[in-house]
């Protein structure tokens, strides 16, 4: 905010103030001459606050290469379609909390504008793994697949999710929010037979399928599988 100076606007300042004359016996004494003021300025409106961004969050470039798994489950939303299992899992050495990201991981798999219905689970048979990993374990993890430290990747039989891209987000979303749903949307994706698409027209919504983190190829962010269904 900016301090005003020492800008008198054409007045004595307080500390500037001039005696008023003393009132004589049998005299009355002449009108107090009227004290300029400033003009009020009102002040600026708040700024509201951006889009979900990155909290600052320092990501290790290497963990421990072992996973912490969520323990527990979470039911699957209502609904007809078949039911996916599937196993969340964080690498040890990370600064986010494993049921906090299995939190986050179930709501936006069972969203009705995502693929299906899924039940998480922390033991036995699934048919994926959602894995929230450093850039290194991502790298090996996604071999032969080159990630360079910053991409997710499908590697048959985990999302790789790359807990950079996870802390920091993209460059084309400009809420971090959304990118997350669209990471996990588009690697759980693969996991379920879908391959990569294109944009189809510009400014059109992407597909979920094509690679949002590198380009929106004309499109725009788009996160979900189904985004025409209601949330």
């Amino acid at each position: 905010m900016a301090v005003l100076g020492a800008v008198t606007w054409g007045f004595a300042l307080p500390s500037e103030e001039v005696p008023e004359p003393v009132a004589q016996v049998g005299t009355v004494p002449p009108p107090a001459s009227p004290r300029a003021t400033l003009p009020y300025i009102p002040p600026p409106a708040p700024t509201p606050p951006p889009p979900s961004t990155p909290k600052k969050i320092k990501v290790p470039e290497k963990g421990s290469g072992g996973y912490r798994v969520a323990a527990g489950g979470a039911e699957p939303r209502t609904g007809k379609a078949p039911v996916i299992k599937y196993m969340v899992e964080v690498e040890k050495g990370l600064p986010f909390d494993v049921d906090e990201f299995a939190t986050a991981v179930h709501e936006i798999l069972n969203d009705p504008r995502g693929w299906g219905r899924f039940e998480r689970v922390s033991k036995g048979s699934v048919r994926l793994r959602v894995t929230l990993a450093t850039p290194a374990t991502t790298n090996r993890e996604c071999l032969p697949l080159r990630t360079f430290g910053q991409l997710s990747c499908w590697n048959g039989r985990r999302a790789v999710i790359n807990a950079r891209r996870w802390a920091y987000g993209a460059d084309t979303y400009k809420d971090l929010d959304l990118y997350r749903k669209y990471v996990i949307s588009h690697e759980v994706g693969h996991g379920l037979g879908h391959g990569h698409r294109d944009c189809p027209a510009r400014g059109r919504a992407a597909p979920v399928m094509v690679q949002q983190t590198i380009s929106l190829r004309g499109c725009k962010p788009n996160p979900w599988p189904n985004p025409g269904r209601e949330p």
